[in-house]
């Protein structure tokens, strides 16, 4: 039985029910530039607040390290955890901005070591680096410096320590709230029987991604990620950082924002439906209009709304108990179908066909499309305007060229989402938004790992600590 609508400002007994329908979609999803000067005010308040130890929604983490000068030395070992794959990698640093991966191992973080016990998690990581030293016979009585790449929320009291203030991306494993995260994994290695490994630096992705960059570009001064998940970092002088404690009063450290947290947004009635159902109820408003974890599921309660009003998918009887399911209409779905420029939609009714949805017609898959654009396009359109708070930030009249290091699958993959986000830089500034560059940076979070771990083992002598 098909349940009432989660809103209800159009009446669809016109021909034109679903032309009328999509212009209220349009306007509750689409942002102007005047929407996008807010944000990015109330962004700046947020950070001020964040980095002066003050509640905000921008958490403001101080990362411990200062970026690469890009003459870091040497081979160093890094375990990614990010996301639903876990990776082991080494890379080698020739001092000349040049890393290379010289071997990588991946695996699937099942949903068993996600949610039990953080135990079990952690027993997991350590039996992945038992594999990788194994394959590459590596010898066990060498000591190896180690990054550890945790892209969570984390509140660092050192470059190599730091406790878990929160899950995100779907992680529940108990007992790892509050506690040191490199201390559960040295007492797992030390489980495995591999004690050989040095954690040296506790990395978040974002911060990762700057330094892979920043190794052998000197303008980029800002990492951001837009995958499964989203965040961002970026250089910050030590004076304007209130909550760091070091010894150095001078010179600069990299941020970590967790700007997915950021909660000064305007909300639809899908979104707040989906935050009600989430594994964090009202929080990480931002990530959960911009990620690929929620796109899809945005998309789908919209189309939901649109199948109880007969404007779509009226030919298929069965179409809207399949998409009354959570999470049966995927991101990697979405952007497939936008991508789709077959004269009649094809590869889309090939792939409502493998949802289970037989019969549709042209109207049918060209509607399902306008609505894909409208979530996709939002989420660019705010991660544009989150990107432009922290240039803006660093400098205000935009003086000076930016490189922005950008990483994750939403990012890489989808289609027009860099082009949508370069376009919100040119109607923000005009000629200036070109001096805003976002660069591709992949494996940031292995490679840019392993330069951390560099400058945190003082290869090329450039930790934060030393300057001034």
């Amino acid at each position: 039985m098909k349940q009432g609508p989660q809103t209800s400002p159009v009446n669809p007994l016109s021909t034109s029910a679903s032309e009328a329908f999509l212009s209220y979609l349009e306007a509750i999803f689409t942002l102007s530039l005047p929407d996008i000067r807010e944000m990015i005010a109330a962004f700046h308040e947020e950070m001020e607040r964040g980095l002066s130890g003050r509640d905000s929604s921008l958490r403001m983490l101080p990362a411990f390290v200062d970026a690469p000068k890009g003459n870091e030395t040497g081979e160093f070992l890094a375990i990614d955890l990010g996301g639903t794959h876990l990776r082991v990698l080494s890379t080698i640093l020739d001092g000349k901005g040049t890393a290379t991966v010289s071997s990588v191992k991946r695996f699937l973080v099942h949903e068993e070591a996600m949610r039990g016990t953080g135990e079990r998690l952690f027993d997991f990581i350590a039996a992945c680096m038992d594999a990788f030293l194994e394959e590459n016979r590596m010898e066990r009585t060498k000591a190896y410096d180690l990054a550890f790449t945790f892209s969570f929320p984390i509140e660092q009291t050192g470059i190599a320590s730091g406790r878990l203030i929160v899950w995100t991306k779907g992680y529940t494993a108990s007992g790892v709230v509050g506690e040191d995260v490199v201390r559960l994994l040295n007492r797992a290695f030390q489980r495995r029987g591999i004690p050989c490994m040095r954690v040296v630096a506790l990395v978040n992705d974002t911060v990762g991604t700057l330094a892979a960059r920043r190794y052998s570009d000197p303008l980029c001064s800002m990492g951001v990620i837009m995958g499964t998940g989203t965040n961002a970092c970026y250089r910050e002088g030590l004076a304007r950082i209130s909550t760091y404690r070091g010894p150095c009063a001078r010179g600069h450290m990299v941020v970590n924002m967790e700007w997915g947290n950021f909660d000064r947004l305007r909300s639809t009635c899908y979104d707040k439906a989906l935050d009600r159902v989430s594994v964090n109820p009202g929080a990480m408003r931002l990530e959960k209009m911009v990620s690929g974890m929620y796109l899809g599921e945005i998309a789908r309660r919209v189309l939901v709304d649109l199948m109880w009003r007969d404007l779509i998918f009226t030919a298929d009887a069965d179409a809207f108990e399949r998409f009354s399911q959570g999470n049966t209409f995927k991101t990697e779905q979405m952007s497939l179908i936008e991508g789709d420029d077959t004269p009649s939609l094809e590869k889309t009714e090939a792939i409502l066909r493998d949802i289970g949805v037989h019969q549709t017609t042209e109207h049918d898959r060209r509607l399902l499309k306008r609505l894909c654009t409208l979530v996709s396009g939002r989420a660019a359109v705010l991660g544009a305007g989150a990107v432009c708070a922290v240039v803006a930030w660093m400098d205000p009249e935009i003086r000076r060229p930016h490189t922005v290091a950008m990483d994750g699958s939403l990012y890489e993959k989808y289609p027009q989402f860099a082009e949508r986000m370069g376009m919100v830089f040119m109607g923000l500034y005009g000629d200036k938004g070109n001096r805003i560059r976002l660069i591709h940076t992949p494996d940031g979070s292995g490679k840019g790992a392993a330069v951390i771990a560099a400058v945190a083992s003082g290869s090329g002598k450039t930790r934060a600590e030393e300057k001034g």
